[in-house]
C-alpha cells in the first residue's frame, strides 16, 4: 500500500495556495505544484495525489519536502543547479579583453572571433559572450572625418543656437542640394515580402537620367519646400532661392544654413544676397555637413522612397519626390536639436587631430 502523507495547512496559506490556483497569469509551474500541496492535505496517499496532480511521484515528494521547509514560497522559486563547467575566471576575460583591443600579428586588420579563442585557448562561443557582455564589436568599423576649419567652434556655435534657440520673427531653413538622383528602372517586377522571404528586386536596371532636389527645411514647422531641377549650379541654386522668397511670409527674416558648395559662394548668389538684405547666410564648417538639418530628410527619402523605387523616366521620378515631399509636410513636426554646442565641441577632442 502506498505511503499516506499528512501536510498541514492554515487558513493563510490553503488561502493563498487557491489564489496560485486561479491566477491565469501565474507560470504553469506555480499552477502545478499548489494543487500537489492542497491534495496532500486532504490525507491522500502519494500515489493518489500524484494521480489527481498530473505528477510524477518523486515530483510529489519534492514539492511535499520544499512546503515543509520553506512553505508557500518554496513552491515559487527553483533552486538553482551548480554550473557544468566552471566559469571563465577574470584573468582569462581581461586577456580575450586586452587582445581584442590590441594589433593583431601578421596582416590581418582587426582580431576574429576564432583567433582570440585559438589564442586564449577557450571555445568560440565564451570569446562571442564577452564581447557581448563588453560591447566589443571589431568587425565593425565606423568611419569619421575632423573638420580642420579655422572657424570651427564659432559656426557650431552659431548653427546649433538658430536649431534651440531661433530668433522671434524669423524663419531659419536648412538649404541644401540631392543631386545625381538616379530614375532606375528595373528590369522585372519586384517580388513580394513574405514569411521566411525578403522582398526582392532585380539588380540590373534600365538609366533614365538623373535629377537634383533642390529643398528647404523649415526648422521650426518641419516642412520641406523642394524643386527637382536638371542642372546643379548657381543658376538653378538662385531660381529656388526665388521661390523660397515668395514662400516666406513678408516681414519676417530669413537664416539660411548652407554647406560650403562653390554655387553657394558664386559672385551672382552673394549679387542676390545683397539685393535680398532680409536673407542671412550661414555656412557649416568645412566636412561638417552633418550639421545641416535637411540632410536627415535626404536621408529618409533615399531610404523609404528612392532606394527601392522603380522610375519609368525623369517625370515619374520628379513625380514620386513630389508626392513624398506633399506627404511628408502634411505630418510634419518641428525639428529638434538637442546636443549644445558644448557638448559637440567636448566631443571632439576624441577626435585625433587631422594629419594635413
Amino acid at each position: 500500500m502506498a505511503q499516506t502523507v499528512c501536510v498541514l495547512l492554515d487558513e493563510a496559506a490553503r488561502a493563498r495556495l487557491t489564489s496560485i490556483i486561479c491566477d491565469r497569469s501565474r507560470p504553469f509551474k506555480h499552477v502545478q505544484r499548489a494543487p500537489i500541496v492542497l491534495l496532500s492535505a486532504e490525507r491522500l496517499s502519494v500515489l493518489e495525489v500524484a494521480r489527481r496532480a498530473g505528477a510524477s511521484r518523486p515530483a510529489v515528494w519534492r514539492w511535499q519536502q520544499r512546503f515543509a521547509e520553506e512553505g508557500v514560497e518554496g513552491l515559487l522559486h527553483d533552486k538553482t543547479r551548480p554550473p557544468g563547467k566552471e566559469p571563465l575566471s577574470a584573468d582569462t576575460v581581461a586577456e580575450v579583453l586586452a587582445l581584442t583591443c590590441s594589433e593583431p600579428p601578421g596582416e590581418v586588420t582587426h582580431w576574429a572571433g576564432r583567433a582570440v579563442a585559438e589564442r586564449v585557448g577557450i571555445s568560440l562561443r565564451s570569446v562571442q559572450r564577452i564581447w557581448e557582455a563588453h560591447h566589443l564589436q571589431p568587425h565593425r568599423v565606423r568611419t569619421f572625418k575632423r573638420s580642420n576649419d579655422a572657424a570651427f567652434a564659432e559656426k557650431v556655435e552659431d548653427i546649433v543656437g538658430l536649431y534651440m534657440e531661433p530668433p522671434r520673427h524669423a524663419v531659419v531653413l536648412s538649404i541644401d542640394e540631392k543631386s545625381q538622383i538616379q530614375a532606375l528602372e528595373r528590369t522585372r517586377p519586384a517580388l513580394p515580402l513574405s514569411p521566411g522571404h525578403p522582398a526582392a528586386q532585380t539588380h540590373d536596371y534600365t538609366r533614365h537620367g538623373t535629377t537634383t532636389l533642390f529643398a528647404a527645411l523649415d526648422v521650426l514647422e518641419g516642412t520641406v519646400l523642394g524643386r527637382c531641377m536638371q542642372r546643379h549650379r548657381n543658376g538653378e541654386f538662385i531660381r529656388f532661392l526665388n521661390s523660397v522668397e515668395a514662400a516666406v511670409p513678408a516681414g519676417k527674416t530669413v537664416h539660411a544654413i548652407l554647406d560650403n558648395y562653390a554655387a553657394h559662394k558664386h559672385p551672382k548668389v552673394r549679387a542676390w544676397l545683397a539685393r535680398h538684405p532680409r536673407w542671412t547666410f550661414h555656412f557649416t564648417p568645412t566636412s561638417a555637413s552633418w550639421l545641416n538639418a535637411v540632410e536627415g530628410f535626404f536621408s529618409v527619402l533615399s531610404r523609404r522612397r528612392l532606394r527601392r523605387g522603380t522610375f519609368t523616366g525623369i517625370v515619374d521620378l520628379q513625380a514620386a519626390i513630389k508626392r513624398y515631399i506633399a506627404e511628408h509636410n502634411q505630418r510634419a513636426q518641428p525639428f529638434r536639436w538637442t546636443k549644445p554646442a558644448d557638448a559637440i565641441l567636448s566631443a571632439l577632442k576624441r577626435v585625433p587631430a587631422p594629419s594635413v
